[in-house]
């Protein structure tokens, strides 16, 4: 291949945000006879406090888009989907079938979520139900390891992750004739294990692929061996101590996941069976019951995961649940705190030295769980616009991540025999920047960047050409 026509067959790689959650990569493709294609990975919700406002603005024109590629089923990688149809988008959106399944329960769900929102501030949402089914009508559902031939171009291929039910990893393969193929692995948010599925190894022809792979770094600061495993005894000495233990989860994966300790909690007597067990959260409730009643490649060990004693809460129970004073473990939605019966749970339970409020989970800068993390006991907190003393013990562990931790994303990263370039996204500004150095370090590819910094990362074949500073319309 030329240098002219190499210089004319490339990809812009670019992010919109430079911290966690509001995921979403514009790819814009320049073939060498002047033709372009346009194309996004994830159209996340931004979840922190104070970004809100970035969540009405789009990466690029909606109309311009060819089409859109979903990772998996979390909002902060799906939740502007049905603003960006809102706003023009025509085209469809691939993700696997699993997801495909599940999605419609998360956008509905984050559609009445935004009207309350939009309710408080006196705004318009920022979409409704009809763009919620319009979005649906969109949907083109993938299998595993199946190469999706999406324009006469380009293919995506989803491969398993462990970080959902329904996750993937997308390999996007770009070719021209008379030019060798771009190949562009997007990671999504990555996990190598599961504990209800097993996850097959990529097959050893991507491995050996020219690859730039955009690569998620929420625990980019952390490695495994520093994850200590402290919730079960927590949660036994709170239960030893007559408390009752408030647990946010999020609805799909750490409420079934959690769900499931508790049952292995009982077994193991760490747990009276007396101790009443509560999951309150439509969401979480509705994913629970799909767990127990779809296939989605459960393993068959993993499909009896309620503990005893255990039964499903609603708005109705929860006056009474507020109100008993015996000890009981109550897992509520949202995971960060900041939404769902949580917003019940926690300001009750908060200034209540007899409560044990564990988090299992990422809590991003500005939600609630962040706050509460930052305040001190016995200091005085905000929540939900109630000056609260926290006199609750507040705990929080990450061994229960959906996320892999920095050495076993530098292993995944070891596998590639012909890496060209890592972009490193999905994370908060310095953990990214650390994160590069260590890949920098560690796996010594041809270039390393950070996405969501300003910058576009124009790649080839061969790797890098080019970065530029940009401005998204």
């Amino acid at each position: 291949m030329s240098k002219g026509v190499r210089s004319r067959f490339y990809a812009d790689i670019m992010s919109f945000h430079q911290e966690v959650t509001g995921s979403c990569n514009l790819v814009v493709v320049k073939y060498p006879n002047g033709e372009t294609s346009k194309f996004m990975v994830d159209c996340g919700l931004f979840q922190e406090d104070g970004y809100y406002d970035n969540n009405k603005k789009m990466i690029c024109r909606p109309e311009n888009l060819d089409f859109v590629l979903i990772s998996h089923n979390h909002i902060d990688h799906t939740g502007r989907l049905p603003f960006l149809v809102k706003k023009g988008y025509s085209g469809l959106i691939y993700m696997t079938s699993t997801t495909k399944s599940l999605i419609g329960l998360a956008l509905t769900d984050s559609c009445h979520v935004l009207e309350d929102l939009a309710c408080r501030k006196n705004e318009k949402p920022l979409y409704t139900s009809v763009d919620v089914a319009h979005t649906l009508e969109k949907i083109v559902p993938c299998n595993y390891q199946e190469k999706i031939r999406i324009t006469s171009n380009i293919t995506a291929t989803f491969f398993k992750n462990g970080h959902l039910l329904g996750a993937a990893m997308i390999l996007v393969t770009i070719s021209y004739e008379g030019c060798s193929d771009i190949n562009i692995l997007f990671t999504g948010d990555y996990n190598q294990k599961n504990m209800f599925f097993e996850v097959e190894e990529l097959p050893e022809e991507v491995k050996n692929l020219p690859l730039t792979v955009v690569q998620e770094s929420t625990y980019g600061y952390t490695d495994s061996t520093k994850i200590e495993s402290t919730f079960e005894n927590n949660v036994s000495r709170a239960v030893n101590e007559g408390k009752t233990i408030i647990v946010p989860v999020f609805s799909l994966g750490r409420a079934q996941e959690i769900l499931y300790v508790v049952k292995k909690m009982q077994e193991k007597e760490k747990i009276p069976l007396s101790v009443p067990i509560y999951l309150d959260g439509k969401l979480a409730v509705h994913y629970t019951e799909l767990y127990l009643t779809k296939k989605f490649g459960i393993k068959e060990e993993m499909r009896d995961f309620l503990p005893d004693n255990f039964q499903y809460a609603d708005k109705t129970m929860r006056p009474t649940l507020l109100t008993d004073s015996n000890c009981k473990i109550i897992l509520t939605t949202s995971g960060m705190g900041s939404y769902g019966p949580a917003q019940v749970y926690i300001p009750a339970y908060l200034p209540n030295k007899k409560a044990l409020i564990h988090f299992t989970g990422y809590t991003a800068e500005g939600t609630l769980g962040r706050k509460l993390k930052d305040t001190a006991p016995g200091d005085t907190i905000q929540v939900f616009g109630l000056m609260l003393v926290k006199k609750a013990e507040v705990e929080y562990t990450a061994e229960y991540s959906a996320h892999a931790k920095a050495d076993e994303m530098i292993e995944f990263l070891k596998q590639f025999t012909n890496l060209r370039m890592v972009l490193v996204n999905h994370g908060q500004s310095a953990v990214k920047e650390t994160f590069a150095n260590r890949i920098m370090n560690e796996v010594a590819p041809r270039n390393v960047g950070i996405l969501g910094n300003g910058y576009l990362f124009r790649v080839d074949t061969y790797g890098l050409i080019k970065t530029m500073g940009t401005k998204f319309e």
